[in-house]
């Protein structure tokens, strides 16, 4: 890829995930405003409930097609229509365990109604994503990122018209199928008429046998991740009620609308990781101490600033019956800092060939989020929830540190130097943050918080001219 179309990928790419994060993130309190607090807890949970098996419904392909596609344009056809053949028959299946699962779990009517949408959605979903994939290894992805947005726009509207006709949860949840279907003809009709790569699916036993087993890794890594990323949903449904996971689903959906920051930004080093794992592990240890640096600099403020501010602003933007999503917020917000930062953990890992190693690491902290959960939520509810993850990505991050540590020599002093200047001014923002918001309203204390943060980080240093040319080369680095 040249370094031109790199800096436009990664510009649309980060740009399609703001807009994209920003309108779902709209879209979820128009309906949190809108339901009770039980009915928003049972629309999140079918969501995380079927979310769960399209790990099933992947197995990995789409690493498999990125990459194949990429090395060999040729080969693109013959990939996509095996993984495909694939999908039409897992799909069968995995929608019937979606079915039955729900239904064996004792779930009243209206939740099996949600699941049963939501099963087919991510069914649906599945194509979408390999024809994608096929348009990411092809080095495309301006159309995937005016795709991703033209579906958060039909959820919205549609959404919005629902709401309004008060039509139930059933249908409001039927919108993600529309939005699903848009993106389905899309990106076939992409790959048809441009590159010509035909959404026909095929079955050559030998060559998916092949494919199944390049993915495996994959596979296994991603049943890992969506275990810690949903189980607590699903936990937090059986042992408590449809409340707390409403209430619960309020802060999660606050922290996961801000992690986009940290997929781009990894998406943006990992071709440079990548090229200095081969050319040079120096220029890959500063690169990853640069990476973590800049992270910190943008997830320590934003985690003091909502912690500072969170009991000013849940209920005037979701409403009184989310108040007590403060404290859980609170608790996710200390772990935001640690998602951040797990990122370029993640990324030099994959660079450096440590793929296994990395998959047991997610499967351990599989085990232990699992455990914790059914440990704290019946303890703490919602909020053992929200102690769980922490403790998970604390874990996760710590162990993946000490395996970053096997493959480069990173510099830990200058880390810790300027995560005391960041730590300094993230405290400055945070008592002017409290003073002010007691007089002020929380919009206009936001902007003079944010303010007086980089005040204070410029003037400790800890934030120059020539880290900013720095930044700009690491995200731009040819592969």
């Amino acid at each position: 890829m040249t370094h031109g179309k790199l800096a436009k990928n990664t510009f649309f790419f980060t740009i399609s995930l703001a807009i994209q994060k920003a309108i779902s993130f709209l879209y979820f309190i128009l309906i949190a405003r809108a339901v009770s607090v039980d009915d928003l807890g049972k629309y999140s949970f079918a969501l995380s409930f079927a979310t769960i098996f399209s790990m099933f419904l992947d197995f990995g392909t789409t690493q498999i097609l990125v990459r194949e596609s990429a090395r060999k344009k040729e080969d693109s056809q013959k990939y996509l229509s095996n993984v495909l053949g694939f999908k039409l028959i897992v799909s069968v299946f995995v929608y019937l365990l979606i079915v039955t699962a729900v239904n064996l779990m004792g779930y009243p009517e209206i939740t099996k109604q949600l699941v049963y949408v939501t099963g087919l959605v991510i069914v649906l979903d599945s194509f979408s994503i390999a024809f994608y994939s096929v348009l990411r290894g092809l080095q495309n992805l301006v159309f995937e990122s005016l795709g991703v947005i033209v579906n958060q726009i039909i959820l919205l509207s549609l959404g919005f018209v629902v709401l309004q006709l008060n039509l139930g949860l059933v249908v409001l949840m039927s919108v993600y199928v529309v939005g699903t279907l848009f993106n389905l003809f899309y990106s076939a009709a992409l790959l048809s008429f441009k590159y010509k790569v035909f959404p026909k699916p095929d079955f050559s036993a030998s060559l998916i046998l092949k494919i199944l087993k390049i993915s495996l890794p994959f596979a296994i890594a991603g049943v890992f991740v969506r275990l810690y990323s949903y189980m607590d949903v699903i936990i937090l449904s059986k042992l408590t009620n449809d409340e707390a996971v409403g209430i619960y689903s309020v802060a999660y959906k606050v922290t996961f609308a801000l992690q986009f920051i940290g997929v781009a930004f990894s998406a943006a080093i990992y071709p440079a990781f990548c090229n200095y794992f081969v050319s040079s592990k120096e220029m890959l240890a500063k690169s990853f101490t640069k990476s973590v640096y800049y992270l910190l600099i943008i997830s320590m403020p934003l985690s003091v600033g909502i912690i500072t501010i969170a009991d000013k602003a849940i209920v005037p933007i979701f409403g009184a019956g989310y108040s007590e999503a403060i404290v859980p917020l609170q608790i996710l917000m200390v772990s935001l800092v640690i998602i951040f930062l797990a990122f370029p953990v993640g990324a030099l890992l994959n660079a450096a060939n440590k793929q296994t190693a990395n998959t047991v690491v997610l499967g351990f902290i599989a085990l232990f989020n699992i455990v914790a959960n059914l440990i704290l939520v019946p303890m703490f509810s919602y909020n053992g929830a929200a102690l769980a993850a922490l403790l998970s990505y604390v874990l996760l991050f710590f162990i993946g540190l000490i395996l970053v540590g096997s493959v480069i020599n990173y510099d830990k002093k200058y880390l810790l130097i300027s995560a005391v200047k960041i730590i300094i001014s993230c405290v400055a923002m945070g008592f002017l943050v409290i003073f002010l918001k007691e007089r002020l309203h929380f919009m206009i204390v936001i902007p003079i918080g944010a303010l007086a943060y980089f005040v204070v980080l410029y003037v400790t240093k800890g934030f120059t001219q020539n880290d900013i040319f720095q930044l700009r080369d690491l995200l731009l680095k040819k592969t």
